[in-house]
């Protein structure tokens, strides 16, 4: 549950640093970016899981890049649905997405691993 916790704040301030690095992508404060990460989450888990499924052989033939595509179309749909969170263009959301993919990367790679517990049964 701790762990979970964490990543939603984590997600949380890297929307939040988006905001401040890419023109056009407005987060207005933390109660936005709190609310934009489980509205973006549940679009992802959904919407987004969906897109990539019918798109597979084209994220596929693209490396995998086009998946930011639907990334960004993802956040420009949340967007649209959280008040206090702004995607104004396209471009603002691919930026986004890529940002975030960047930052989400780099929180993976500092966050402790969690280690597997094997049980052995008598």
């Amino acid at each position: 549950m701790a762990r979970m916790l964490l990543q939603w704040v984590l997600n949380a301030a890297a929307l939040w640093v988006v905001s401040h690095c890419v023109s056009g992508f407005v987060v207005g404060g933390w109660v936005s970016a709190m609310i934009a990460v489980v509205v973006i989450g549940l679009l992802n888990a959904t919407f987004g899981l969906l897109l990539k499924i019918v798109t597979l052989p084209l994220g596929v033939l693209s490396f995998g890049l086009f998946f930011l595509v639907i990334n960004a179309l993802v956040l420009k749909f949340a967007s649209e649905l959280v008040p206090g969170f702004r995607v104004e263009t396209f471009k603002a959301a691919f930026l986004g997405a890529l940002a975030l993919a960047v930052l989400h990367l780099l929180f993976r790679f500092l966050a402790p691993r969690r280690r597997a517990v094997y049980r052995v049964q008598d």
